[in-house]
């Protein structure tokens, strides 16, 4: 230790207290889970609903202090895996409360930026190679709205909705080279204002698969699960391996009320994800629901 100019040795005492502060640290992070299954967006298209409903199941097992959105792979990466390990209970812990001949235990957390962020998904691949990855999808035209009406109340947009689409464009040019060049730069711009392009989905899921299989990968129409949430709930326990020990309570959270959308403004998003909901129909090997 330095004191000014001066070298000051520690006490033996203090040494030890410090390396075993130190260790403890370490074992504390090491002994904790890391997350089995990620919900990693779309954004306003019910992840929260989803994280509440899979938190309920008994072998489920949310970030400490019931934590939904860490921003770990996408803004908090320079922290280090370590910092974000600590957020996840204690494995053995986990065993306990999953109960004997129960299903292992997952853990898990919802950040919905992860889908869009363009360096995510090779860090999640870096870090969690085999994780398993949950993506809600709805009405781009419908979820656009949505977020709008989100970033507003949020305090984050002044803007009406047609005149932010407007700006989309302007607002987002460069953010993505930005955020490749310097991995620690948080674009608002990125982040809140990319009503339009964030209902690009099959551009985010193709990107998905340079860094995960298939089989890693999990889409849920969020329409068909508000509409009917058993079936959907079920494929989601059988994609994580996890028994169904009843269904628990379905409830949609995040709704904000709003006026209706303009018939020009709407006729205009229809025509823009025209291709893009073609190349989605591709990927899924299926019509999404608000083509059908």
């Amino acid at each position: 230790m330095t004191r000014g100019d001066e070298t000051v040795a520690l006490p033996p005492a203090v040494k030890r207290a410090g390396r075993s502060a130190l260790l403890a640290a370490r074992r504390s992070f090491q002994a904790r889970m890391l997350p089995g299954f990620l919900i990693i967006g779309v954004e306003r298209c019910g992840t929260t609903s989803m994280h509440r409903v899979l938190s309920q199941h008994p072998s489920v097992f949310d970030p400490l202090m019931h934590k939904k959105e860490l921003h770990y792979f996408d803004k908090a990466y320079h922290r280090g895996l370590a910092w974000y390990q600590r957020h996840f209970p204690v494995s053995a812990w986990a065993r306990l409360a999953a109960g004997p001949g129960g299903a292992a235990p997952l853990a898990f957390e919802s950040t919905p930026y992860y889908m869009f962020h363009p360096l995510a998904p090779e860090r999640i691949s870096k870090d969690l190679p085999g994780v398993k990855l949950l993506v809600l999808l709805r009405d781009p035209v419908e979820r656009a709205y949505s977020a709008h009406t989100h970033q507003v109340g949020l305090g984050y947009e002044t803007e009406p909705f047609e005149r932010a689409l407007e700006l989309e464009g302007e607002r987002l040019e460069g953010e993505v080279e930005r955020i490749v060049a310097d991995p620690e730069y948080s674009s608002r711009s990125h982040q809140h204002y990319a009503y339009r392009t964030r209902g690009q989905y099959a551009e985010q899921l193709e990107r998905l698969e340079r860094w995960f299989s298939r089989e890693q990968i999990h889409v849920v129409d969020s329409d068909e699960y508000f509409a009917d949430p058993e079936p959907a709930y079920d494929g989601v326990l059988r994609f994580l391996g996890l028994p169904n020990h009843g269904d628990p309570v379905f409830d949609r959270y995040n709704a904000r009320p709003r006026s209706p959308m303009s018939q020009a403004v709407r006729a205009a998003l229809q025509e823009h994800y025209r291709p893009h909901d073609a190349r989605l129909a591709a990927w899924l090997g299926h019509e999404p629901s608000w083509h059908r």
